[in-house]
């Protein structure tokens, strides 16, 4: 039993040390700038005629600030959508804050959310114009390391996205989600 609790001590003490070691690498030089774009489909769910699928294209840039926390801003087509009695054509800039958990060495999984500042041009009963707003919007998705510095990700966000409409009456706001899932590439610096 004398023999076992030195062996068992520093088994452990070199576990401890491992762990720290690390977990200091996961903290260690992980900031930095990164691009990258998502192509994806978008489902735009509504009360009104604007109901559709479409596809989208995104654009990211972001900053790490280290392993688990990044800041990120990207601009979106979210395309055309609608029928006959009504479309619309929607673009926007996003900023986000991102959080990141890393589950192996090439798997992470990642949380997102943040402000949309949106613009769509409309076209109801004939009837156009456009509307300019902001939006809150929240995401997540998987992320899995090609390379050290390439990775590729698939993620689903959803939108909180309101339409006015003033020029079609005085009370025309239509209330509508974007639900959004993509694939897409991320390269860090």
């Amino acid at each position: 039993m004398k023999k076992i609790i030195p062996i068992l001590a520093g088994s452990m003490v070199i576990a401890s040390l491992s762990a720290a070691a690390k977990a200091q690498d996961m903290t260690e030089n992980n900031s930095g700038f990164y691009v990258g774009g998502n192509y994806g489909y978008l489902k735009v769910d509504s009360d009104d005629d604007f109901d559709d699928n479409n596809d989208m294209v995104q654009g990211v840039v972001g900053y790490r600030l280290n392993s688990f926390l990044a800041l990120e801003g990207s601009y979106i087509d979210f395309g055309k959508y609608g029928g006959r009695a009504a479309n619309a054509e929607t673009t926007g800039y996003t900023a986000a804050l991102k959080g990141t958990i890393p589950i192996t060495q090439t798997v992470e999984v990642f949380a997102k959310a943040g402000q949309l500042w949106h613009k769509t041009d409309y076209n109801i009963a004939s009837v156009s114009g456009h509307s300019d707003d902001r939006s809150l919007f929240a995401g997540a998705g998987v992320n899995f390391n090609v390379t050290e510095n390439l990775l590729l990700n698939a993620q689903y966000t959803w939108y909180d996205v309101d339409l006015n409409a003033d020029n079609v009456s005085s009370d025309s706001k239509f209330k509508t989600d974007f639900n959004q899932a993509s694939v897409g590439a991320e390269y860090r610096f």
